[in-house]
């Protein structure tokens, strides 16, 4: 197991480790908590990591491979989380977590939308990881990335910001090199400008979903990393996602 993991597992899971050589796919979940999720949403969201951490741990085939992260951005600005914990800024230590050992934030809701700058994290994040992993000469499939907001991109005043647009060409070119599949969801009431924002980021994967299905867009994502495991087709994710935004998680079944 590589160092920079907590050299103990919780005792439910002593039984399983990282073998050296597994193949891992870091999964980063990019999360709005920013003031307009406070009360039931915010709740919702912690309901539904701490269901899909149980999950998670089951599924013995993601939990030899998926490593986990989370960004958020709201109250704290934007923050990389190793686990439950909040990482400081440029803390020499990576974020993603393998999964049987994942327990997930209890997170608060405040504060503004820094959802540029909490992409331009997770990308950073990922090649970190990457990078990590060549070194060590250990293999990986294409990082996911799931980005989850009810609002529109804001600076840290909290006033709207075109800045975004930049972001747009970086990850058409970053996707079409295949060097990670972003999903970028947008829950709750977001506007129309907002779906706009989301379009331009993930033209395949994007979504508007009525209220805040956080428990199933979490499944869709260990049902995206399955598929990833099995060297599936871009027509496999493309009708995973399908099933997803209609809410009909035919995976399952």
């Amino acid at each position: 197991m590589s160092s920079e993991y907590p050299p103990t597992l919780p005792a439910e899971y002593a039984d399983i480790e990282f073998e050296n050589n597994a193949q891992r796919l870091p999964l980063v979940l990019c999360l709005d908590t920013s003031s307009s999720m406070a009360g039931a949403p915010i709740q919702t969201l912690n309901n539904a990591l701490v269901e899909w951490t149980r999950e998670l741990h089951d599924d013995v085939a993601l939990s030899y491979s998926v490593e986990v992260a989370v960004v958020t951005f709201g109250g704290q600005g934007v923050a990389a989380w190793r686990g439950p914990q909040p990482l400081a800024p440029g803390a020499p230590v990576s974020p993603f977590v393998p999964a049987h050992m994942f327990r997930p934030p209890q997170l608060g809701a405040a504060g503004v939308t820094l959802m540029t700058e909490a992409l331009e994290l997770s990308m950073h994040i990922v090649a970190a990881r990457k990078a990590e992993l060549r070194a060590s000469g250990l293999q990986y499939y294409r990082p996911q990335i799931c980005l989850v907001t009810d609002g529109i991109p804001t600076d840290a005043t909290g006033r709207r910001t075109d800045s975004w647009h930049r972001l747009v060409p970086v990850l058409a070119e970053e996707q079409q090199a295949r060097r990670f599949r972003l999903y970028a969801i947008g829950v709750g009431g977001i506007t129309d400008t907002g779906e706009q924002v989301l379009r331009a980021f993930a033209p395949k994967f994007n979504a508007t979903i009525h209220g805040f299905p956080f428990r199933e867009l979490l499944q869709m994502m260990s049902a995206s990393a399955n598929a990833e495991q099995k060297g599936a087709g871009d027509e496999v994710f493309e009708k995973i996602f399908s099933q997803f935004k209609t809410q009909r998680p035919a995976w399952e079944s």
